[in-house]
C-alpha cells in the first residue's frame, strides 16, 4: 500500500501536466486510463492467472466496476475541475472513516479503540498538512465541486467493501479485469468525444511521459497492487493509506525543489505516520 500511495502521490503533480494545458479532456483521459487498463491486465490474466468467475458473482463485479471506476474516477475529475484542490483533498480524507464506517454497517469489521485513534491521528496529520496550519475558507462556488468529490469518496469507500467480498475468493488480477471492463462501459459513453478529439501531435516528450505514467502505475499498476492489499487486509487498513498521499506529494515536491521543510510538514508526517501504524496494528490476542 505504501508503493499505491506514493504512486498517486506523485500522480498530483504528473496528471497535472497533460490536465493543465487542456492536451486531453478529464473524461477522455479516464476513457483511455479503463482502455489502457483493459489492456494491460488482460494480458497478465491470461499469461499468469487464466482464472474463470461464476456467474452469481457477475452483479457484483458490474457494481465494482460502476463504484469502483466510473462513479470514482469521472465524479473525482469533474468535481476537480468546479472545486479548488484544497477542498478535493480535505474532503478525500474522510474516505477511511467512510469505508470502516460502511464495513461496519455490513457487519465486515467491529470498531476498535486502537483503529478509531488511528483514524484521528491520521486526518489530522492529512488535514494539518492540506491546510498548512489555516483555517480554508468555504465558498459557494465550489460546492458543487465539492458535493461530486464527496460522492468520489463515498462510491470508493463502497467500491472496497464489495470487493473485500470477491478478493476473498478469486485471484485479484481476475478481479480487476472483470472492474475494468465493466468501467470502460460505464464511461465510454461520457468520454467518447473527448478521446477522439484529441491531437496527438501535439504532445512533446514530457506530456507523452506524463500520459504514459498515469496509465501504467496510477491505473494499472496502483489498482492491482490496491487489489492485492485488499485481499490481505480489510478495506478499512487500505483506506487508511489514503493520508500518505499528501505526505508523499509533499516529499516528492521538496525532493524536486518545488517545496520546502518546515514544522508544518513535520508535524503533519509524524501524525499520518503514527495514525496509519496504529490503524494498521493487528489486535494483540
Amino acid at each position: 500500500m505504501f508503493f499505491v500511495a506514493l504512486i498517486y502521490g506523485a500522480n498530483y503533480t504528473v496528471a497535472k501536466i497533460v490536465l493543465d494545458d487542456h492536451y486531453i479532456g478529464p473524461k477522455g483521459f479516464i476513457v483511455f486510463r479503463v482502455l489502457a487498463a483493459i489492456i494491460l491486465i488482460s494480458i497478465t490474466h491470461y499469461i499468469w492467472v487464466k482464472e474463470k468467475v461464476e456467474k452469481s458473482d457477475i452483479l457484483l463485479l458490474m457494481l465494482c466496476g460502476l463504484f469502483g471506476v466510473a462513479i470514482n474516477q469521472m465524479f473525482f475529475f469533474m468535481g476537480l475541475k468546479e472545486t479548488v484542490p484544497i477542498h478535493a483533498a480535505l474532503i478525500m480524507t474522510m474516505t477511511p472513516l467512510i469505508v470502516l464506517t460502511i464495513s461496519v454497517l455490513v457487519g465486515r469489521e467491529q470498531w476498535s479503540v486502537h483503529k478509531i485513534i488511528g483514524l484521528v491521528l491520521g486526518l489530522s496529520g492529512a488535514v494539518y498538512l492540506i491546510t498548512e496550519g489555516s483555517t480554508p475558507e468555504l465558498s459557494d462556488g465550489t460546492m458543487r465541486g465539492d458535493i461530486m468529490i464527496l460522492i468520489n469518496a463515498l462510491s470508493y469507500g463502497i467500491y472496497l467493501v464489495i470487493a473485500k467480498k470477491l478478493l476473498d475468493k478469486y485471484h485479484p488480477v481476475t478481479i480487476m479485469k472483470w472492474v475494468f471492463g465493466f468501467g470502460l462501459c460505464y464511461v465510454l459513453p461520457f468520454g467518447y468525444r473527448e478521446a477522439i478529439d484529441v491531437n496527438w501531435q501535439s504532445f512533446d516528450r514530457s506530456i507523452w511521459l506524463a500520459f504514459g505514467f498515469v496509465l501504467v502505475f496510477t491505473t494499472y499498476l496502483a489498482y492491482v497492487l490496491n487489489a492485492f492489499a485488499l485481499s490481505k487486509v480489510s478495506p478499512s487498513i487500505v483506506s487508511i493509506y489514503i493520508y500518505l498521499q499528501p505526505l508523499l506529494a509533499s516529499i516528492i515536491a521538496i525532493w524536486l525543489q518545488k517545496d520546502q521543510l518546515d514544522a508544518v510538514k513535520i508535524t503533519s508526517g509524524l501524525l499520518i505516520i503514527s495514525g496509519v501504524w496504529l490503524a494498521s496494528k493487528k489486535k494483540k490476542m
